[in-house]
């Protein structure tokens, strides 16, 4: 911070009682009274008169005492009691130091009381400006220290530039490339200062120019956005200093400590600091973080702002509510209702479910995929939010329901998440009747439901026996099915492994016709049969016990084709066995197609009489 020190002798004021008096050999003869305080001064000793036109006007009209002493009020000077000292000490020489802090009083003052060049070379108003100007406008905190001190005095700071010019040395500076910034500045994030940085980062002038009203922050904020020089994500964060420096921290105040500790005045500040902040944000989606306007919307509840405001802030924080996380949902109630008693505002997070579901679907509808990848996402937040509020026995049923049914079907793959959450509200609230846990419960899909979280439901207690009849029944479908696969997968293997080789063996004409019925029965390479007849040509009875088997297996007698020719009939008893082979296992089909091929051939001639089947009346050969 930089300084000026006018004058060279010692400070001669004293107090006396309410009366502010300089020492001297001479008596005073100018009374100046500024509120309850009275500066016994000289008019011509200290050439008080010739630096100040207001008083050379003011003296030539008023008339004396009889003591022979002038009284004049001057109870509309700016800066009172302090800024017509600091003039008056100018005027006798006394030594006085000036900074950012005092220098908008005294500049002031020294304008009120005409202390110009056209009154005197070099007077008072005129070294002051050249120390603004040079000096404290050149500085970063200098310049925002004086806006700060404009506020006592902001007509007269509006009238003589102060204020314009102090925002344009700011925002010159804010545009500043980050390389080019030498002055000093405040930045107090978390972890910064244990690191040694060699950048300085890009929001370097975010708290400093947090420190001012929200009227001059408005201006600043307006300004920077005007040169178009500087993204967004910038003049979001500012937005979000701003707050925190300003607003109370929502997830930590205390409604009813705060409502009686707090004036009228200070709340009456605090809205209109909320209102400037929500009409500044950026429209552009992402110059500022679904958590912060989360933030805002609840405290435009505990603040009692216009309803207009939160609708608008729960808008915004629609668009963005994919990229919100599970703590950003987190925000107490602060509700007056007696009815509303749990802790978490619920209310809030289905206000914002409800716009982001009437925005996707207007997406969905106009064929926009981003919103189709969004809602699942959307999905799992507010599946982990139900299992927190969940765990609040204060939350009550039809909320949790309300907020639960709100999500379409396709935000949720599966309902593990959504399993948990009831399990847990479940189990916090044991008084439920039987009808709430079946509405509860009714909202679950058991069909979406892992393996690993159906074996857990399936042994709950808490849950309904409509549902867990419900989870044994799709258990147990879904174990058919997985069996049914595993069969079909290892038919397929088998079938592949009994495939003949691509270089067939030369076979004759009934072997080849018998590898033409076995090609259509789907059976195994010839030789596969080869060594099933041996091995049933070495065991007497083997064809009786398949044919009683086949009976038990199709409730039926089996019977071999004997003397039916070829033609319709034929292959309308070829369909008939088809139809009746896939109700059989694959060994009782295996079985019945070898005592097929085998009766087949006996039929064209080509079985004989030692292998241990009955010989059966030979039909003609087939016509070639």
């Amino acid at each position: 911070m930089k300084f000026m020190k006018l004058g060279t002798r010692p400070d001669a004021f004293y107090t006396e009682e309410a009366a502010r008096k300089i020492t001297s050999d001479i008596p005073s003869n100018l009374t100046v009274l500024i509120d309850d305080i009275s500066y016994h001064v000289h008019t011509l000793q200290f050439v008080l008169l010739p630096k100040c036109g207001l008083l050379q006007r003011l003296c030539s009209s008023h008339a004396r005492d009889s003591d022979n002493v002038m009284v004049l009020e001057l109870h509309e000077i700016p800066g009172g009691v302090d800024a017509f000292e600091l003039c008056a000490k100018f005027c006798y020489g006394i030594t006085t130091n000036f900074s950012a802090h005092n220098i908008v009083s005294a500049l002031c003052a020294a304008h009120f009381l005409q202390m110009t060049e056209s009154v005197e070379k070099g007077n008072f108003a005129l070294k002051l400006e050249i120390f603004f100007s040079s000096c404290i406008l050149e500085g970063w905190k200098d310049s925002i220290v004086v806006l700060q001190t404009t506020g006592r005095l902001s007509e007269w700071s509006e009238n003589l530039g102060i204020i314009r010019r102090c925002i344009d040395s700011i925002v010159d500076k804010i545009l500043t490339p980050p390389s080019k910034v030498t002055w000093p500045y405040t930045y107090t994030r978390p972890g910064y200062s244990e690191k040694r940085h060699q950048n300085v980062p890009k929001d370097w002038w975010t708290e400093d120019i947090s420190e001012v009203d929200i009227d001059l922050f408005r201006c600043i904020i307006t300004t920077v956005r005007s040169a178009n020089m500087l993204p967004l994500q910038l003049i979001g964060e500012a937005l979000h200093v701003y707050a925190c420096c300003w607003l109370p921290d929502i997830k930590k105040i205390n409604p009813t400590a705060t409502s009686n500790s707090q004036s009228e005045e200070s709340l009456d500040r605090k809205r209109r600091i909320l209102v400037s902040i929500a009409s500044m944000i950026p429209e552009q989606r992402g110059s500022v973080s679904v958590g912060f306007l989360l933030r805002l919307s609840s405290m435009v509840k505990f603040l009692g702002v216009s309803p207009a405001i939160k609708a608008e802030l729960i808008k915004r924080s629609s668009l963005q509510l994919e990229d919100a996380a599970l703590d950003d949902l987190l925000l107490p109630s602060h509700s007056p209702s007696a009815e509303d008693t749990h802790f978490y505002d619920i209310n809030l997070v289905g206000a914002v479910l409800e716009s982001y579901l009437r925005e996707w679907k207007r997406q969905c509808n106009a064929g926009s995929t981003r919103y189709q990848r969004s809602i699942t996402k959307v999905g799992k937040l507010i599946d982990l939010y139900l299992q927190l509020i969940a765990r609040d026995v204060n939350t009550p049923v039809q909320k949790f329901l309300w907020l639960a049914e709100a999500l379409p079907e396709i935000s949720r793959p599966n309902h593990d998440e959504l399993y948990k959450a009831i399990n847990i509200y479940l189990e916090e609230h044991p008084e439920l009747s039987k009808q709430e846990k079946k509405k509860l419960c009714r909202i679950l899909d058991c069909q979406r439901l892992s393996p690993e979280v159906c074996a857990h439901a399936v042994k709950n207690e808490r849950l309904p026996l409509r549902t867990v009849v419900q989870l044994l029944f799709f258990e147990q479908e879904r174990a058919g099915m997985a069996t049914s696969s595993d069969n079909i997968k290892k038919q397929e293997e088998d079938e592949q492994e009994l495939r003949p080789p691509t270089a067939a063996r030369q076979q004759t004409p009934a072997s080849a016709s018998a590898a033409h019925e076995l090609s259509k029965l789907k059976l195994g390479p010839s030789r596969k049969l080869s060594e099933v007849e041996s091995t049933r040509s070495s065991t007497p009875g083997i064809r009786k016990a398949s044919e009683k088997l086949l009976e038990h297996s199709t409730s039926g007698k089996v019977t071999a084709r004997s003397s039916k020719t070829p033609g319709t009939g034929e292959k309308s008893e070829h369909q008939k066995m088809r139809i009746r082979d896939q109700r059989l296992p694959v060994e009782l089909k295996e079985k019945m197609i070898i005592e097929q091929v085998q009766e087949r051939n006996v039929e064209i001639g080509q079985g004989t009489h030692g292998n241990g089947f009955e010989p059966k009346k030979t039909m003609p050969r087939r016509q070639r």
